[in-house]
């Protein structure tokens, strides 16, 4: 019998705040992340609204200072995504206490992050630099700074972790995905403790115009806090956004050994493939039930025992559809039993980050028995009117297990399940 896989640090940098009690308490408060894009101009782009992390200055109580990351020489070798990975697993390592000296434990512990993207601000300002000024010009640390795994490996060299080294480029699933390969590879005997998570910074004129050019991102300007609606009639496309979610974990035996506190088990994890569509599944959301329903299988749970569900939900109404469409061909008619949240209302959608910080989300649902809210959403779809929506305000329910998704381009799904301790 294996010994459950827990959770011992969870660490978070998202547009609702720098760090997990941040973001939680302003996502519960029904508060938006979302607001108009002053990092660069947007008058040539359709899309002026984005989840981006709040400065410092911007939220002296809940901005990210990236010199407490990092010194302003180093800022220059790192994309924004390495940074905000670094702030992430500096609150999940703390609460975890997970800083060995030992060169054994060092070997044992493994660093998984994904990114959909990486470092894609570099890449289009390198591109900038060498049409502008020549390639003489370009920075030595371009290519190491873009590189999708450099998450990963940036905190690999600075907390001295060998062990296996990862990074799902899975679009908007790799932040689940990663957690699912930490899990296989303690599972495996290759690492004791495992980094996992997501982490994303790809709020770029390039990236939202492209986005625009799939029809897939929102164009409102005037009311940014109202613009990302999951599962409502009046959604018209996601918000981008950013951050990262990073996790610590390990067997239960390994924590209780060291003396850690587990936070919430992860029960299950499933992943598939749509093998349908460039950028759409199926609309009987056959693919990602089929994820689901392997992380039932390996929580060796039913369906009955799901009392949350914090849905991928990235307000398109394709998406939103299908993932409905996925829900109802796993659960049948007890869906409409069970509370669903669509956090990403609140934050945007933080393509390969957005499953590091939804399951943290989910697992502060069950551990506070406080179900987030869907700001925003007012009118669902006409088919979805039996079905259980957490709306406006959060919602005090009784909770054991939740169940995260996420999915992404090329037909990727993954489902995640987090079930509280017993204290």
């Amino acid at each position: 019998m294996h010994s459950p896989i827990v959770i011992t640090g969870m660490g978070m940098v998202s547009p609702l705040g720098n760090s997990v009690n941040k973001s939680w308490q302003r996502l519960v408060d029904g508060q938006s992340g979302i607001s108009t894009i002053d990092r660069f101009d947007t008058s040539n782009i359709p899309i002026k609204i984005a989840g981006v992390v709040p400065s410092i200055n911007q939220d002296p109580s809940g901005g990210i200072d990236l010199n407490e990351i990092a010194d302003p020489k180093e800022q220059r070798k790192m994309d924004l995504f390495s940074l905000y990975a670094l702030a992430a697993a500096h609150e999940a390592l703390s609460q975890a206490n997970w800083f060995p000296a030992e060169q054994a434990q060092k070997r044992r512990t493994a660093t998984i992050i994904g990114s959909g993207i990486g470092g894609f601000p570099t890449i289009t300002q390198a591109q900038k630099n060498l049409a502008e000024r020549g390639y003489r010009k370009l920075s030595p640390f371009t290519v190491p700074a873009f590189l999708a795994n450099l998450a990963a490996g940036n905190l690999s060299i600075r907390y001295g972790f060998q062990g296996p080294l990862g990074c799902p480029v899975t679009a908007c699933a790799a932040g689940l995905q990663a957690i699912g390969d930490g899990m296989r590879i303690i599972r495996n005997g290759e690492a004791d403790v495992a980094l996992v998570g997501g982490a994303e910074a790809c709020i770029d004129p390039l990236s939202l115009a492209s986005f625009n050019a799939l029809k897939a991102v929102s164009t409102e300007a005037d009311n940014p806090e109202r613009a990302s609606r999951p599962f409502d009639k009046a959604r018209n496309g996601f918000v981008m956004g950013e951050g990262a979610g990073v996790m610590v974990i390990e067997t239960l035996e390994h924590a209780v050994a060291r003396g850690a506190t587990p936070l919430a088990v992860i029960s299950g994890y499933g992943t598939s493939a749509d093998a349908y569509h460039l950028t759409a599944g199926p609309k009987d959301g056959a693919g990602a039930a089929a994820a689901i329903q392997a992380a039932l299988g390996m929580a060796n749970l039913t369906t009955d025992a799901i009392d949350h569900i914090n849905a991928h939900a990235t307000s398109t109404p394709v998406g939103d559809r299908a993932e409905i469409a996925s829900l109802r061909n796993v659960f049948g008619e007890r869906l409409s039993a069970i509370p669903i949240s669509a956090t990403k209302a609140a934050t945007g959608h933080l393509l390969g980050a957005a499953g590091g910080i939804e399951s943290i989300f989910s697992v502060l649902a069950a551990n506070t028995q406080q179900l987030p809210p869907t700001i925003n959403l007012e009118h669902c779809d006409d088919d979805m009117q039996d079905l259980t929506f957490v709306t406006a305000t959060h919602q005090k329910h009784v909770t054991k297990h939740v169940l995260c998704n996420g999915f992404g381009f090329g037909g990727v799904n993954a489902a995640l399940i987090v079930s509280s301790i017993e204290r």
